[in-house]
Parts: C-alpha cells; sequence; structure tokens
C-alpha cells in the first residue's frame, strides 16, 4: 500500500535536480588530468580525464574548442576550466569543458612546436625547395597591413634604395582569426596573377599571440606552394615563425627584407661599372695571355732543340769513334801495316800474291816505305 506522505521522483526529475545542484555548485572549475579515449566527432571533441584513481567524462564542444591551437592527443596532461553537469539522457555527470591549456607548457608554444614538427617531417623545410631570390626583380609584391609599421618601413627602405621599382601592395589583416586566410590567399593571387617577381611576407613585431597569423599550416602551405620566391620578414630579429622556416629565404625584420629584395641603386651601378671594365680588358687579357703561352711555347721548342743536338753530337761521337776502331787508319795506329803491289795497286794478302822483284809499297801509320821483293 502506497505511503500518501513520501514525496516520489521520478528518474528525470531526480535527474534534473541533480543537475541543478552540480552547476550550482561546480562553476568555472579547474581540473588537472590526462586526457584518454580522446575522440572529435562534427567537431565535437569527446574524451576522459583520469588520474591514478579516478576518471572523469568530459565533452569540448565545437564552439568552444575552435581557439585551441595545438593537437589534442591521448597521454596528454592538460587543465581543462568548465563546469560540472549532467548528461540527462544517460544519468552521467560530466565535465563540459570551456577552456583547454596544456601543462607545463603553454598553449601557442605547444601548437607551434607541434606543427613545426609536423612539417619538418614532411619536407616543407628543406633547402633544395627553397627558390633563389632576383637580384634585380621588376615589380616586387607585398603582402601585409596597409595600416602597419612594416609597410611603411619597406617602402622608406626600397625608395632610398632604388626608387623606381614597381611595388604592388595586397593588404591583408595580420592579426586575428580571419588573418591567416587572407594572408594564404594573397599569396595565392599573386601567383595566380603572375604580376610580380618576389614577394615579401610579414608584420611589425608583437607578442606570440600578435604573431600568431604566421604560425597558421595555411599560412605555411601557401608560402611552401608559391611559384614564386618568398621572403618572410615577421615581427623582430629574436621572432620566429613557421613562415619563416618554409619561406625560400628569411629576414629578421621588414626594413632588412627591403635591403635584400633589391641591391642599392649605387651598389648595381658601381657593379655595372666594374663589368664595364672587365669587358673593355677582355681583349687585352686575352693577347696577353696568348703571348705569354708562345713565350712559354718558344722556351720549350728552344730548349728541346737544344737537347736533340746535344744527344745527336753524343751519337756522332760514339759512331765515330767506332768508325776509328773499324777504319784502316785506326788499324795502323795500333802497329799495323798495309802492303801493295806497286805495278797494279792490289793488297798483298798472302805471299803468293807476290814474286821476286816485284816493287812493293807499305803504308805505316805515318807515311809509308818502298821495297823490292829478293
Amino acid at each position: 500500500m502506497e505511503d500518501k506522505g513520501k514525496y516520489i521522483y521520478t528518474v528525470s526529475q531526480l535527474t534534473s535536480s541533480i543537475k541543478i545542484v552540480l552547476e550550482d555548485s561546480f562553476q568555472n572549475i579547474w581540473i588537472e588530468g590526462e586526457i584518454s579515449n580522446f575522440k572529435a566527432v562534427s567537431g565535437h571533441f569527446y574524451f576522459t580525464l583520469k588520474d591514478n584513481k579516478s576518471e572523469l567524462k568530459c565533452v569540448f564542444f565545437k564552439s568552444s574548442n575552435e581557439k585551441i591551437k595545438f593537437e589534442i592527443k591521448d597521454g596528454m596532461q592538460v587543465l581543462c576550466c568548465g563546469r560540472i553537469s549532467i548528461y540527462e539522457q544517460r544519468g552521467v555527470y560530466q565535465l563540459y569543458v570551456a577552456r583547454m591549456e596544456p601543462k607545463g607548457v603553454g598553449a601557442l608554444q605547444l601548437a607551434f612546436e607541434q606543427l613545426k614538427e609536423k612539417l619538418f617531417k614532411e619536407g616543407l623545410f628543406e633547402e633544395a625547395h627553397k627558390k633563389p631570390i632576383p637580384l634585380i626583380p621588376e615589380r616586387i609584391g607585398i603582402v601585409t597591413s596597409i595600416t602597419g609599421a612594416a609597410i611603411r618601413d619597406i617602402l622608406h627602405v626600397l625608395n632610398k634604395r632604388f626608387s623606381s621599382v614597381n611595388v604592388i601592395i595586397n593588404p591583408v589583416k595580420v592579426q586575428g582569426l580571419e588573418a591567416k586566410e587572407e594572408i594564404a590567399s594573397a599569396i595565392e593571387e599573386f601567383n595566380k596573377l603572375g604580376n610580380v617577381d618576389v614577394m615579401i611576407v610579414g608584420r611589425g613585431g608583437g607578442s606570440l599571440e600578435d604573431l600568431w597569423a604566421f604560425n597558421e599550416e595555411v599560412v605555411a602551405r601557401a608560402v611552401y606552394n608559391s611559384k614564386i620566391p618568398i621572403i618572410s620578414a615577421v615581427g623582430h630579429e629574436i621572432d620566429w615563425t613557421i613562415c619563416d622556416f618554409v619561406a625560400d629565404m628569411r629576414a629578421p625584420t621588414p626594413s632588412v627584407a627591403a635591403e635584400i629584395v633589391i641591391a642599392k641603386k649605387s651598389e648595381l651601378s658601381d657593379k655595372l661599372d666594374e663589368i664595364e671594365k672587365k669587358i673593355k680588358d677582355f681583349p687585352i687579357d686575352i693577347i696577353r695571355e696568348y703571348e705569354q703561352r708562345l713565350d712559354e711555347i718558344e722556351e720549350g721548342m728552344a730548349l728541346r732543340f737544344k737537347h736533340y743536338m746535344e744527344l745527336k753530337e753524343e751519337n756522332f761521337k760514339l759512331l765515330s769513334e767506332k768508325l776509328d776502331i773499324l777504319s784502316p787508319v785506326g788499324i795502323l795506329d795500333r802497329g799495323y801495316s798495309i802492303s801493295f803491289k806497286l805495278s797494279d795497286g792490289k793488297i798483298i794478302k798472302n805471299n803468293k800474291d807476290i814474286k821476286k822483284g816485284d816493287l812493293v809499297e807499305t803504308r805505316v801509320s805515318k807515311g809509308s816505305f818502298t821495297s823490292k821483293v829478293e
């Protein structure tokens, strides 16, 4: 039999009551934990925060997580700010996250390191992909804010260095949520039109948050895909952005970018004078070089001829000595003699060649004498 003095809740009523109590008691609270079971559905993030004893279901709706710069992963230690409420359909209490920060490092710094590592692995920073900056560009494209200090600095330097250079400015926002898309679109527009030879992309100094548009992936990929060489000029010398790593050249400031992009007119004039002088001296240098080569050839030929003659003289001397040894005169010098019959001049080789009464002429080394065979 039902006790009429009791108040009986339905499940929905009890759940709603608990929801009100939780929401009144736990508004804008910060909770630390490790992310697990992370998943994204239609832009909404669902995950569990846990420590070594407990777990807490969390939901991070798209409307709140759109400003998150870093990539959320399982195992990441984070700080979440939000409210505790009940998902009435299941009767489960959970944290509705409004903000999230990585523990131990700033959110933007973490996002910077994550994207830097990702693009590095893809090869977007490799030197092989970087294009040379033209020495004397006819038209220079500038992607920056039309109202910022950077554009004034760039134009001032360009005017001082080469006042007749053509400059085309594509004005963009360089800060805020819309900046990244405008910067990327401006780079793509210059490439489609093909009306500039080189681009300067950048802005003046500021905080990490101020410069963040140049750390966005969409800007990095637009710079990488550009067929036109790009000089990145973001912030001050100590500031480094993802755009700097991907660009064909990094300038520490916008003013330096203007100095890099085109040589000073006086410097170009000096170089032209130097080239002109080299052109004039070129034929003379060639003639002098050939004259020197002819002198060297002449000296070489004279030396070789001298060696040739010395060798021939030595050979002639040796042949003369051999001839002297083999010649009759040489034999006579060694004490021998040659006898001839006076009647016919024949050499007497044995005693049968002569007879009694023949006259014989005998030659010796020094002269000759005549004798009669008895």
